[in-house]
């Protein structure tokens, strides 16, 4: 008989706001995904990351500003970073909790991708702190999309288009009915458009 699968997902602002914050968060959180696991079920985690890839972008941001030989960093390899940052946390914090009973378990962290449309509507809403005209041009050099918003000034365009399907999909269950428990597809997973093959 196939074992039931149940999808835990955790809120990025509920991970903390910083490092120690989430150490914390996740002992607490990996003691329930234990709980859950020795019911003999197969658990995949997801996660937000809103104050993670906050912190992570801020950071190669200002990066940019004080150190002229370095580039803008585009916010997916910034989700890729927070997906790395917390996928780690938890891991650790899931291992330690299944050291702790005396269980053996595996546990694996997948970065993963998700495939949008490029034409998807959600990529015409502008958010995030506000530019300079300046700020934005040289954005749009780095390929950084940025739009002017309502007069106010220029915003970098982050949207949550339609997720169509995760590319390493096929990676997730081949570890998940290895008896793994999956941390993936955090952050709604970096967004990537398909172009003859090639992902970007």
């Amino acid at each position: 008989m196939e074992k039931k699968k149940v999808v835990i997902a955790l809120g990025g602002n509920a991970l903390g706001k910083d490092v120690e914050e989430q150490k914390e968060a996740v002992a607490k959180t990996a003691k329930v995904i234990v709980d859950l696991a020795q019911q003999g079920l197969d658990i995949i985690v997801t996660h937000g990351n809103g104050p993670q890839v906050g912190m992570i972008q801020n950071a190669m941001d200002n990066l940019v500003v004080t150190h002229e030989n370095y580039k803008q960093v585009p916010l997916p390899t910034s989700v890729a970073m927070s997906q790395g940052y917390i996928g780690i946390d938890l891991q650790n914090a899931i291992k330690y909790e299944l050291y702790s009973r005396n269980i053996e378990g595996k546990v694996s962290t997948i970065l993963s991708q998700v495939e949008v449309d490029k034409n998807d509507p959600a990529f015409e809403n502008p958010i995030g702190r506000f530019l300079t005209k300046e700020e934005a041009e040289e954005n749009e050099a780095n390929g950084v999309r940025c739009m002017e918003d309502a007069g106010r000034g220029y915003r970098v365009v982050v949207a949550s288009p339609m997720p169509q399907r995760i590319r390493e999909l096929e990676t997730i269950k081949t570890l998940v009915n290895a008896g793994h428990i999956v941390i993936t597809c955090g952050c709604g997973g970096i967004p990537v458009i398909s172009e003859n093959g090639k992902l970007v």
